[in-house]
């Protein structure tokens, strides 16, 4: 049974008119506490993802230094996250970036953020299936899964998030909770026993790629890590997607937003080191030669009778990180269907009539989601969905924190229950753009990695798609509205 009635998940949401008061909404139904949503946030970042499926390829471009870039990317969405702790505490209501973005601007700029955002996170999810899927052929004890064993893999990854997701949130938060379990034992407790007993190589190594020259290495390998470890901090503004189910969200979002990424980024940090202290052979790692390097880490240094418990903590890591993204996607998508503005937003909008959860959203975007995999892996463009989904992460950030900006220059902002004071929020957000606009330019570069052509150039040439795509919907929904002001 469904409620066919379109609005906030909390409560049918009032017109988003600028400067005006979000509804908060029924607290009956908001079901989120500031540890539930923290939770949330907590896995969609997923330290356990941020560097396992990031690992081999920040390696091979940059060795072991390429630890530092985790430092220059924290610094950096460190900024933005308090800047969006601010869009949040004033506006906080579903739909996250999308609806900060239309709050500022107007319907059209809100529409172009929702929109970036929503593939962002389809592709995403795309590309953390298919990595997931080779720890959980390690777990079934399969060694050298071929394509089709992994897409399977990768799809049962999306349904099991899509069920979670589509049952009730009790559920929801139970399996978020077991996956901090496992984030616990993937990251902190194996990386203490890596530290404590298996150390091959000296905490030098991590210096070892500015001996060359500091600044031929800074500009060249670390910079190019930068843009590949710019997809292990993403995610934290996922409780905003949530704000209209969670309680007392003035505060307990950016709260939420700020506290996921710092916890994230220092258990990366960490694990990270731990892990390129225990690599046995550097060199092999840093050439490409050995496939899977943190499989046969773990194995070498810990014994074969690691790998299949180990892998099946990483793949329920994986599970629930999937279906973090699948909750904050399916209420960006419900945001906007709620305004008529995605093909099909009819049947978009319904909710499920006991916990007013968007099951048609999730079940659309799950089954994009699993189109997407297999076409990217099937023209071996897997590798671009990596850095679309980094970079469009980065977009979809951009476009409220430089609104924000002209907002503030303008003298327009009104801040909520957080904020860091005028002088301080101009000065943090005019940085955060600029961060924000460097490393769309750093990620989206077509560098020259020996690959095919519309390889090294995809993550271009998915803007453009998505674009195109993007300009014809967003047609139609302009005249859909025009027909329907000339009736009224």
């Amino acid at each position: 049974m469904t409620n066919k009635r379109a609005g906030s998940i909390a409560e049918p949401s009032v017109p988003h008119s600028r400067g005006a008061e979000p509804d908060t909404g029924s607290d009956d139904l908001r079901d989120f506490s500031v540890s539930s949503v923290f939770g949330v946030a907590f896995a969609f970042i997923s330290p356990i993802i941020a560097l396992y499926a990031i690992f081999d390829i920040a390696f091979g471009i940059a060795g072991p230094s390429f630890w530092w870039a985790f430092v220059v990317v924290l610094a950096g969405q460190l900024l933005v996250a308090l800047v969006f702790g601010e869009l949040s505490s004033r506006w906080p209501e579903e739909g996250g970036v999308y609806a900060w973005s239309k709050r500022l601007v107007g319907e059209s700029y809100g529409w172009l953020t929702g929109w970036v955002h929503i593939w962002t996170l389809i592709t995403l999810n795309a590309a953390a299936a298919f990595a997931a899927s080779t720890f959980a052929a390690a777990a079934f004890g399969l060694d050298d899964p071929g394509t089709g064993v992994r897409l399977a893999f990768a799809v049962g990854f999306m349904i099991v998030a899509t069920l979670v997701n589509s049952l009730n949130r009790r559920l929801l938060k139970v399996f978020i909770a077991l996956s901090i379990g496992c984030e616990v034992i993937g990251s902190l407790l194996v990386g203490t026993v890596l530290l404590a007993f298996h150390r091959h190589n000296s905490i030098s190594v991590l210096w070892s790629g500015f001996e060359g020259g500091a600044m031929a290495f800074t500009v060249g390998p670390l910079l190019a890590a930068v843009a590949v470890v710019g997809w292990a901090f993403i995610g934290f503004e996922s409780a905003g997607d949530l704000a209209a189910e969670v309680k007392n969200p003035g505060r307990s979002v950016p709260l939420a937003i700020i506290g996921s990424l710092i916890l994230v980024a220092a258990t990366v940090m960490y694990a990270a080191v731990a892990l390129i202290l225990a690599v046995p052979d550097l060199d092999a790692v840093t050439a490409g030669t050995i496939d899977a390097s943190l499989v046969q880490t773990l194995s070498s240094t810990l014994g074969g009778a690691v790998v299949v418990p180990m892998s099946v903590v990483v793949s329920i890591a994986f599970a629930s990180g999937i279906a973090a993204v699948s909750t904050a996607l399916s209420r960006s998508v419900h945001a906007m269907a709620a305004q008529q503005s995605l093909p099909g937003s009819a049947a978009l909008t319904q909710l499920s009539t006991r916990d007013r959860l968007p099951r048609n959203a999730l079940i659309a975007t799950s089954a994009t989601t699993c189109a997407l995999l297999i076409l990217a892996v099937g023209f071996n463009f897997y590798d671009v969905m990596i850095a679309m989904s980094t970079g469009g992460f980065y977009i979809a950030f951009f476009l409220p924190v430089v609104a924000m900006l002209f907002t503030r220059i303008r003298g327009l902002w009104t801040p909520g229950v957080f904020t860091l004071g005028n002088l301080g929020g101009l000065v943090v957000n005019a940085i955060a753009a600029l961060w924000l606009l460097l490393q769309i330019i750093n990620i989206s570069w077509p560098r020259d990695i020996g690959a095919d052509w519309y390889v090294e150039w995809g993550c271009l040439l998915m803007y453009l798609f998505t674009g195109v795509l993007g300009a014809a919907v967003l047609l139609r929904y302009r005249r859909s509205n025009r027909r329907i002001s000339t009736h009224a």
